[in-house]
């Protein structure tokens, strides 16, 4: 599949304050982006909401990043290469 490079600029706070939060979904801003773009894609619809600063969402993401952190020590979570093997493994289920 052909590449093409997106640039964006942000202001170094947003970019910072919008990394931690990609980072309690365990996603880098390029992945996060390429979800979004994947997702409108495929729903032809703009998958956004505005309720997520509930603190029970915040505090069960970190209960399940918490969980995925013990599995992965215990050899019970799966490693991909890169985020595309992952999205194939995704599409195989």
């Amino acid at each position: 599949m052909a590449t093409s490079q997106f640039n964006m600029s942000f202001d170094t706070k947003t970019r910072e304050q919008f990394s931690k939060v990609l980072q309690l979904y365990g996603l880098t801003v390029p992945q996060a982006f390429k979800l979004f773009a994947n997702q409108v894609i495929r729903t032809g619809k703009v998958p956004l909401s505005f309720d997520w600063a509930d603190l029970e969402v915040k505090d069960n993401i970190a209960a399940v990043l918490k969980q995925n952190e013990q599995e992965k020590r215990q050899g019970k979570s799966t490693v991909y290469k890169n985020f595309d093997e992952l999205m194939d493994n995704l599409k195989h289920e």
